[in-house]
């Protein structure tokens, strides 16, 4: 098992000389890319735990160090289409959302982007690649790619987060 990717600490200062640090990820072709003041921690070929009954994109809940944390397929939640990403390429990007901590799978992670704030623009209102808007926090250009912004506050529903409350506080 590969070593956790850690977040520097100097990777974490948000808005200096106007920009906005984020960790990159890939889901299928697209680039997204999240605020890494959400990013705890990326991870590799960690096992999963079953969890029955529960929503069909939570792949399970892993043992970090000790703390059993959710872990959400994002491809899943985003009705993304399926590449058949093999088991050991598998990326988890633990985030921190409303003060839970949960996995999110991701098919690659990139590097972490600086944006300037002014090139980032609102979410279309239109669906981008088959995500509905909702889930998505804004819009930019970066290395002549679209980058996807994600609301990761939207992109669980209140009665998700309530079932990943309870599985955190297991």
């Amino acid at each position: 098992m590969e070593e956790p990717y850690p977040i520097k600490e100097m990777d974490r200062d948000k808005k200096e000389d106007g920009l906005m640090q984020m960790v990159g990820f890939v889901i299928g072709s697209e680039l997204f890319g999240v605020d890494i003041l959400k990013v705890q921690e990326i991870i590799r070929e960690m096992p999963f735990t079953p969890i029955p009954n529960s929503p069909d994109f939570i792949e399970g809940v892993i043992n970090l160090r000790g703390n059993i944390i959710p872990v959400i397929d994002l491809r899943r939640r985003l009705n993304a289409e399926k590449l058949g990403t093999p088991a050991s390429d598998i990326w988890i990007i633990i985030l921190n959302i409303n003060n839970r901590v949960a996995g999110f799978i991701v098919d690659a992670v990139t590097k972490v982007l600086k944006v300037p704030l002014e090139n980032i623009e609102p979410p279309p209102d239109i669906v981008v690649s088959g995500l509905h808007s909702q889930y998505i926090s804004g819009v930019c250009r970066i290395e002549n790619r679209l980058l996807i912004l994600l609301d990761f506050n939207r992109i669980l529903q209140v009665d998700e987060i309530k079932k990943l409350r309870g599985l955190n506080d297991n």
